[in-house]
């Protein structure tokens, strides 16, 4: 029989770490996201694109910058963790 545990412990939510992460994901999303509208824009007349073609490839652009976004915040949390056990 294994011992698992208890969950029955409050957790209390650490507010300078939570403020911490979303001030710089608002930070760094910025830029993430500036770059990716702006990249597509430079990419498309670079290819020689047309109107559309330049809103897919921001898009995809938008996409690749929700997924830094993820994986920032993710190893953010893990720096600073959001809660601990009261």
């Amino acid at each position: 029989m294994s011992m698992q545990p208890s969950t029955t412990g409050k957790s209390e939510i650490i507010w300078p770490s939570v403020i911490t992460v979303i001030s710089a994901a608002i930070l760094i999303g910025a830029e993430v996201f500036g770059a990716a509208f702006a990249g597509g824009w430079a990419l498309a007349i670079l290819l020689g694109l047309d109107d559309t073609a330049a809103h897919i490839l921001q898009a995809v652009l938008f996409g690749i910058g929700v997924l830094i976004m993820i994986a920032f915040i993710r190893a953010a949390q893990r720096v600073e963790p959001f809660t601990r056990r009261a």
